[in-house]
């Protein structure tokens, strides 16, 4: 167990050589005399306009679009690389004629919305929002800058919570809001909304509030699926801590909020309320997936594709879980979080561009390093770019505007390999402590609530009975606690 006995600030530009340079544009590095706090400006509400700003700026790059490229021609809104789901659905899942998701048949294929249930909740009060009068286009228009309104809102939310997290390095919380990927696919579709409420999960979490945990991660996982792999995460951090209590209290409200938000619709609209899971389980591989990657480079179809990602992704959970177990030093809950869920993305049979979305706010916490984050996000912002030119090239007939199918697959393996590269760094971590920024000044896992500092009560190896800690920064006080487990 470490005691910290200082509590300033962490100043990033004297730790991250990147950051370092980047703060030349605004006159250099912090002195180590600087004199911190004590206005009203402080880095939550920085990180948070910053966030809000680069929303803004993707709403800017989304003007050809909003303008006319999502109504005029079949290619110009992916020439222009700002396709958005949010208007198109307007119209085609009901809501511009009134209709009831869930409860309401849509003319059409889909039948039913495919979105969760809060979602779809979400998507509802933006149409009662956006005016029922003038064109279709105008109505789609103002469909679009309503969820926008709305998501945004939703960003700011994420970028408090994240730099409130880690009580210490609030300024972490900037490879959020400055992400390339962020600004560009933030109006793709509703994303943010589950990843707003995981993200104010993970704070309670970091605060001791467990059940509050709970229930805010049920929401989040009643508006996108990916949310509920943090509760396996917490199942095998809390075995190895001995921390059931504090488990059970968290999958209680979870499993609570879940039903709250799903039972009305799962007892009045049975139909509608599987739409989603079905459509999921039915799904053939789709865009941006190594399924993909595999199928065109082979010729298989690969019809088999739900067997092989579900049994990838169990294989690598796996393999996390026994990290975790076997490691030198527990991990920070938030450093297994981003790899469980980037093993769900990698695994699954479609990535959409704004998937992305869901990994921003777990990388910054658990490799706060502008080189990593930025090497991945170069790689992400390869596949915005490739997705669209692609989706041109395949719609404009003999034209042959946009990117081949060699291209194509070229830009999924930067973003997989970006990926794997970043994963890679964040187990090199878990491995080697010492490499690991949060851990330096001492910390154990300034995320981790209850499990932070915690002894270990059940390990499987010899290297997680006697762990190597993090070196402290220099200047650092550290008092190595002398527990078991410890």
């Amino acid at each position: 167990m470490t005691k910290v006995h200082e509590d300033r600030p962490v100043r990033p530009t004297q730790q991250d050589e990147v950051a370092a340079a980047g703060s030349e544009l605004i006159g250099g590095p912090i002195g180590r005399y600087a004199r911190l706090g004590g206005h009203w400006l402080g880095p939550v509400r920085v990180v948070a306009l910053l966030a809000i700003g680069m929303f803004a700026l993707g709403m800017v790059q989304k003007l050809p679009c909003y303008n006319w490229a999502w109504f005029q021609g079949a290619t110009s809104q992916y020439t222009h690389a700002c396709y958005s789901d949010i208007p198109h659905l307007y119209a085609v899942r009901g809501f511009a004629d009134n209709l009831t998701p869930y409860f309401d048949r849509i003319p059409g294929d889909m039948e039913y919305l495919e979105y969760p249930v809060l979602t779809g909740l979400f998507m509802e009060i933006a149409s009662w929002l956006t005016p029922g009068s003038g064109s279709m286009q105008h109505r789609e228009q103002m469909y679009w800058m309503v969820n926008a309104g709305m998501l945004m809102a939703c960003a700011a939310v994420i970028a408090v919570c994240v730099a409130r997290t880690h009580r210490r390095r609030p300024w972490d919380a900037l490879l959020f809001a400055l992400a390339p990927a962020f600004a560009l696919t933030a109006t793709i579709n509703w994303d943010l909304l589950a990843i707003a409420l995981t993200a104010a999960g993970m704070l309670m979490w970091s605060r001791g509030r467990t059940v509050l945990f709970g229930v805010l991660i049920g929401l989040a996982t009643a508006a996108k699926l990916y949310p509920v792999l943090l509760l396996g995460v917490l199942f095998v951090l809390c075995w190895r801590a001995g921390r059931w209590r504090a488990f059970g209290g968290a999958a209680l409200g979870a499993a609570g909020a879940w039903l709250v938000a799903n039972l009305p619709v799962m007892l009045f609209a049975w139909e509608g309320w599987t739409k989603f899971y079905t459509f999921s389980q039915e799904r053939p591989i789709d865009f941006g997936s190594v399924w993909l990657l595999i199928s065109q480079r082979s010729g298989n179809p690969l019809h088999d594709a739900n067997t092989y990602a579900t049994g990838l992704t169990l294989l690598l959970c796996g393999a996390i879980g026994l990290l975790t177990l076997t490691a030198p030093r527990r991990p920070r809950f938030a450093q297994l979080a981003f790899l469980v869920v980037a093993a769900f993305i990698l695994c699954n049979k479609v990535y959409s561009p704004q998937y992305v979305l869901w990994l921003i706010p777990l990388a910054a916490l658990a490799r706060p390093r502008w080189r990593d984050f930025l090497i991945w996000q170069a790689g992400e912002v390869v596949y915005y770019l490739g997705i669209w030119f692609y989706l041109a090239y395949i719609n404009s007939g003999d034209k042959h505007q946009g990117l081949p199918v060699e291209g194509y697959q070229l830009a999924i393996a930067a973003h997989l390999l970006a990926t794997l590269y970043l994963c890679a760094v964040v187990v090199r971590d878990i491995l080697h402590p010492e490499h690991d920024v949060v851990r330096r000044d001492g910390s154990d896992d300034p995320s981790g609530g209850v499990l932070d500092g915690a002894a270990d009560v059940f390990v499987l190896s010899d290297a997680a009975r006697a762990p190597r800690y993090a070196t402290p920064s220099e200047g650092q006080r550290v008092d190595w606690g002398t527990g078991p487990g410890n």
